[in-house]
C-alpha cells in the first residue's frame, strides 16, 4: 500500500470525495503540518498548532495512481485561496499536498504546474506543496462522517457553500462526491 496525504479545508468533505475510489483501501480524517504533538480537534480548530485538518490516503498503486488522487484533490479543493476553504477560514483549514517521496513531490509540481497552464481558474493556484511530517488520526466521531452523519453532513456541505464554489471553478469536470 502507498500513502497520500491531502488538506482540503474540512476532512469530512475530503473523506467522502476519495471514499469510494477504486483502489483506495483506507482514508482516515486527521491533523498534519504542525508542531504540536497528538492534538485534538477542539486546539486544531482553535488555531494554533499549525496543523491542518487533512486525510491520508492508503491506496493500492496497482489499481490507482497518485496521479489519479491528485487529479480528485484538485477538483474538490479551491486552490486560488490562503487558509480557507469555502466557509472555513483559518490555516486549519488551508489547501495543501504533502508529498511522502521525491516521486509524489515531483507529480504534484507537475500537476500543479499543468493546472496553472491550463487556465481553467481566473486567480493563481496558491496551493502548497510540501514534505509530509506526523500525521495524528481525528477523534473516532470525525472517522466517515458523511456515512455516520449523512444529513448533518449534507447540511453542512451545502450550506458551506463547498458544492456550489466547485461547481464555479470545475463546471462539469468537478469530481466532487
Amino acid at each position: 500500500m502507498n500513502k497520500a496525504t491531502f488538506a482540503g479545508g474540512c476532512f469530512w468533505c475530503m473523506v467522502s470525495a476519495f471514499d469510494n475510489l477504486p483502489g483506495v483501501v483506507e482514508v482516515i480524517a486527521g491533523y498534519t503540518g504542525g508542531s504540536a504533538e497528538n492534538p485534538t480537534y477542539e486546539e486544531v480548530s482553535a488555531g494554533g498548532t499549525g496543523h491542518a485538518e487533512a486525510i491520508q490516503v492508503l491506496y493500492d498503486p496497482g489499481k490507482t495512481g497518485y496521479s489519479k488522487l491528485l487529479e480528485v484533490f484538485w477538483h474538490n479543493v479551491d486552490p486560488t485561496v490562503t487558509d480557507r476553504q469555502f466557509c472555513d477560514v483559518g490555516p486549519e483549514y488551508r489547501a495543501e499536498i504533502f508529498y511522502h517521496d521525491r516521486e509524489q513531490q515531483r507529480l504534484a509540481e507537475q500537476s500543479k504546474a499543468e493546472l496553472a497552464l491550463s487556465k481553467p481558474l481566473k486567480e493563481p493556484i496558491v496551493t502548497k506543496i510540501t514534505a509530509a511530517s506526523a500525521f495524528y488520526p481525528a477523534e473516532e466521531y470525525h472517522q466517515h462522517y458523511y456515512r455516520k452523519n449523512p444529513v448533518r453532513y449534507k447540511y453542512y456541505h451545502y450550506t458551506c457553500g463547498r458544492a456550489q464554489r466547485l461547481k464555479e471553478l470545475w463546471g462539469n469536470s468537478s469530481l466532487e462526491r
